[in-house]
């Protein structure tokens, strides 16, 4: 049952049932990230007694809240975890920059992989180990500089009057594949080393990540995470449009440069400490909505996606070929690329 309210020409229409539907919604999204939240733990607990010595998952937490066990204790903190911890926090990086882009470009194929955020922080980052020979926090710098150079000349390109998200994606596609050609010609014209070890970083791999990259990580995931907060709102408000967002008092402009910016700074961090790693910020928003059946796209359930997905398909690059372990970029690009099949068929059917 609804009541309707005429004035004039406007017509107010009240629907008492919304608000029960907004609060099951509201339920739903808590239960599907406690549900996600639970299976990333239990993957990270698993990922971490597993490996050439392998522990109980008993063990594995009486080595991590205990340790008493110093071998285990050796094995599960030093060696494993920070690895662990690098896959939940890049996933979640990573999740919720594809939930931004997808929410302003209003497009299923936002993300900064398509795009071409991640190819230009990878320019970046080859800039420095090839030319400058710079170590991991010079890496890091570049991949940043590169990632937010990247989005600005694309963001230039795109605009006029307002960026749309289809020109946004078409113009990004374009900058991502010229990109891509100066990243083969650099490792081309790089000697053999620099361009096997640009090569590898490049497939994106968690392998070697150690507790001197977990602190920064973690603050620099903080900053974001918090200039983010003011901005979220934002999201819905674009998602009906920057003429809507107009009339309600939005600067659609600069609302859409400041979000693009964040997501450009989670995607930067990602590649900076992992390299490029390809479709989790495709997917993990897709997928986020699909279990919290939101009408809009939800930035922590794409997060708590992001880092699930992470945190197992690196679990899967280790063992899956055991003993041989290959990057987590590979495996994500592998899955990623069947998701996008898919998508670009279930679109196809739509129209």
């Amino acid at each position: 049952m609804s009541t309707k309210i005429d004035f004039g020409r406007t017509m107010l229409v009240v629907r008492p049932g919304r608000a029960g539907l907004t609060a099951r919604i509201g339920v739903r999204t808590l239960v599907v990230c406690a549900i996600l939240l639970a299976i990333a733990l239990a993957t990270a607990v698993f990922a971490l007694g597993s490996g050439d010595f392998e522990i109980p998952a008993q063990r594995v937490l009486r080595a991590l809240f205990i340790g008493d066990e110093r071998f285990d204790r050796l094995v599960v903190f030093d060696w494993r975890l920070p690895r662990i911890l690098l896959a939940l926090a890049l996933g979640a990086a990573l999740g919720v920059s594809g939930a931004i882009l997808q929410s302003v470009t209003r497009n299923p194929l936002g993300s900064p992989d398509i795009i071409g955020f991640s190819t230009g922080a990878y320019t970046g980052a080859l800039l420095v180990i090839l030319t400058l020979g710079g170590g991991s926090f010079q890496t890091a710098a570049g991949a940043m500089v590169g990632g937010l150079g990247a989005a600005l000349v694309i963001h230039l390109l795109a605009f006029r009057h307002n960026v749309t998200g289809f020109r946004l994606i078409i113009v990004g596609i374009g900058v991502s594949a010229m990109l891509a050609s100066v990243n083969t010609w650099l490792i081309m014209r790089a000697d053999l080393d620099a361009a096997m070890s640009a090569a590898a970083w490049g497939a994106g791999s968690l392998n070697g990540l150690s507790w001197p990259q977990v602190a920064p990580t973690m603050i620099v995931l903080a900053v974001l995470a918090v200039a983010l907060i003011p901005a979220a709102p934002r999201l819905q408000i674009l998602e009906l449009g920057d003429d809507t967002a107009r009339a309600l008092g939005l600067d659609a402009g600069k609302a859409t440069g400041w979000l693009i910016a964040l997501s450009v700074g989670f995607t930067s961090l990602a590649t900076a400490v992992a390299g490029p790693i390809a479709f989790v910020a495709l997917a993990a928003p897709h997928l986020a909505r699909k279990l919290t059946r939101t009408p809009s796209i939800a930035l922590v359930p794409a997060a708590v996606m992001g880092a699930t997905l992470l945190v197992t398909c690196d679990w899967i690059a280790q063992h899956a070929f055991a003993p041989t372990t290959i990057p987590v970029g590979i495996v994500t690009g592998s899955i990623g690329g069947l998701y996008l099949a898919y998508l670009l068929v279930a679109e196809a059917r739509r129209k």
